[in-house]
């Protein structure tokens, strides 16, 4: 099992991802991809973590 390391500076909030932290809403990665879907950007929800990975199993309850 690989250890991780909580990166204060990424804040994230999507336990389905393999970088996660879980148990706390941070990444483990030390940076992370942002970018878009659209060609024109306008708001938030236009953009995408490019770093995502889908967690393998099942997810882990967050407490």
């Amino acid at each position: 099992m690989e250890t991780k390391k909580k990166n204060e500076n990424i804040k994230c909030s999507v336990a389905q991802c393999k970088h996660n932290m879980v148990t706390e809403n941070y990444c483990s990665l030390d940076c992370i991809c942002v970018g878009t879907h659209e060609a024109n950007p306008s708001v938030p929800e236009c953009t995408d973590c490019f770093s995502f990975v889908k967690r393998s199993g099942e997810t882990p309850a967050q407490g």
